[in-house]
């Protein structure tokens, strides 16, 4: 074939096995030879719409065969598949279609109102409904219907931008990271190679597929494998439960805060939860106290390290170490490099703290349309800077202790936010916490935590300070614990500490 991109992928997945389930959605599955029929359909209809090489087709909404859908028909076509956060205001969407170029909108029928808004702020953008709406309109469905489903092979390079995802954007305006296919087809052997994932996999899929960790750590790789995919459109603790018991899940993605609620659910302790395999666990730190839990029911949770600018696998802890080794991001993936940094540029010693650097063919080689910053991103040598900070063991296994720009010094010590989190996650009553520097007369910089703790342990912010002190130098305990209902949050779903730092108080 001369597509040596995603946009391949399906036929090559129909040809291998075409009778194998590929998705699961609202309890209707579409095998790959469907599945890949769809895709052509879709992207013939795309082209007669003068979509073609090179042309962003962005998509607004929740997880649904849709997505995944236009994804490789973008693909198919060469062009580039921009998937935008369903939680971004109006405007920050306007900045991201305006920044991207995108000519084609495919939004789901809830954000019908905000697509309509979105063409009035980008005239040219092209409309496509996921699913047939009220109004006679452009969507996917009657596209599939109407177009030939015929076999195209368009010449597409591995070199070429397959994805562009956008970053948070907490340090200035969002970037959008340029995933060529190659990227994304190497990320996902290493997961291959490092989860050890099978043709017989069923991936549960509820954390947004707009994130890089859920697309590129389960779905891709579980497609590349011929495994089947549960599209699931939010996440839901009973809904979870239900899916993993009547489609015998064996691989599920999520961040700490729905695992979390999973083991705090009464269902717990009876759900048939034997079907599973892997539980990989990311996005933020894994509290110790998570991991323990998930063992003490026999079910490896494995947490690893990424960014978006790496497809986005870096560190990964093995399934067999996860319990042995709580707290740690785990050890390079196959195919990817990482070494450590001192600010000087030198090498650090075992267990010093370094930036982590990362090199492999999984890392993009830049931003779209941002030179100055693509190339402040690397070093002199090609490695991605990451601006997180770690350390490695004698036994090479990394474990995060925060961002290079969240560390604060306080009378004269380096003090990591992570390793004072880390540690407030051991306390039985603590659900979530986060912890920032911020300005002292004194010490220059001093502590300050954000706490949620469960309803069932109330706990007073004196007894935690003391928990803390019997386990932290002095230096390193919090000046203030402040109990909150919930940690503020960007639209990534992202801690906000600048807004814990301009808390009033």
């Amino acid at each position: 074939m001369r597509n040596q991109g995603l946009g391949s992928w399906p036929v090559r997945r129909a040809r291998g096995t075409p009778d194998k389930t590929a998705l699961i959605h609202r309890g209707r599955t579409r095998t790959y030879r469907e599945l890949c029929g769809r895709i052509h359909a879709l992207a013939n209809g795309l082209q007669e719409r003068g979509v073609g090489r090179g042309d962003r087709i962005a998509y607004l909404g929740p997880n649904h065969p849709a997505l995944l859908e236009t994804l490789f028909a973008a693909g198919t076509l060469g062009a580039v598949f921009v998937p935008l956060n369903t939680r971004l205001a109006e405007a920050e969407l306007t900045f991201t279609l305006h920044d991207c170029g995108a000519g084609v909108l495919v939004y789901d029928r809830r954000h019908t109102e905000t697509a309509r808004s979105l063409r009035e702020r980008v005239p040219d953008l092209l409309l496509i409904a996921t699913t047939e709406e009220d109004a006679p309109r452009e969507d996917v469905e009657s596209l599939i219907s109407a177009a030939s489903n015929d076999f195209r092979d368009e010449p597409v390079a591995a070199e070429e931008t397959a994805l562009v995802l956008y970053t948070s954007g907490t340090t200035g305006r969002p970037k959008g990271a340029r995933v060529s296919h190659r990227n994304a087809v190497w990320n996902a052997l290493n997961v291959l190679v490092d989860v050890d994932m099978s043709s017989t996999e069923v991936t549960l899929l509820n954390a947004p597929l707009f994130h890089s960790a859920a697309l590129g750590m389960t779905c891709l790789p579980t497609l590349l494998k011929g495994g089947t995919v549960v599209l699931e459109e939010r996440f839901d603790v009973e809904t979870t439960f239900d899916l993993i018991e009547r489609f015998r899940v064996t691989l599920a993605f999520g961040v700490p805060t729905m695992f979390d609620a999973l083991s705090r659910s009464p269902r717990w302790p009876e759900a048939d939860l034997s079907s599973l395999r892997f539980l990989l666990c990311g996005g933020a730190p894994v509290p110790p106290e998570l991991i323990r839990r998930y063992s003490a029911r026999g079910l490896p949770l494995m947490q690893g390290y990424g960014m978006t600018e790496a497809s986005p696998g870096v560190l990964l802890q093995s399934a067999a170490e996860s319990a042995e080794r709580i707290g740690c991001a785990g050890k390079p993936a196959f195919f990817s490099d990482v070494r450590l940094e001192r600010i000087d540029g030198t090498t650090p010693s075992v267990d010093e703290p370094g930036e982590i650097l990362v090199a492999g063919p999984n890392v993009v080689d830049g931003y779209w349309q941002r030179p100055e910053e693509s190339a402040n991103a690397f070093t002199a040598d090609g490695w991605f800077r990451s601006g997180d900070l770690a350390t490695v063991d004698e036994d090479g296994v990394h474990r995060i202790v925060g961002r290079i720009k969240d560390m604060f010094v306080s009378g004269g010590e380096n003090v990591y936010p992570a390793e004072i989190e880390s540690v407030l996650h051991e306390h039985p009553a603590v659900v979530e916490a986060a912890v920032v520097g911020v300005p002292d007369p004194v010490w220059g910089e001093v502590g300050r935590a954000a706490v949620v703790v469960g309803a069932e342990s109330p706990v007073e912010t004196g007894q935690l300070a003391e928990f803390l002190a019997g386990r932290l130098g002095g230096y390193k305990v919090p000046k203030r614990i402040d109990l909150v209902d919930e940690l503020p949050r960007g639209a990534t779903g992202k801690v906000d500490k600048q807004a814990i730092r301009r808390a009033d108080g």
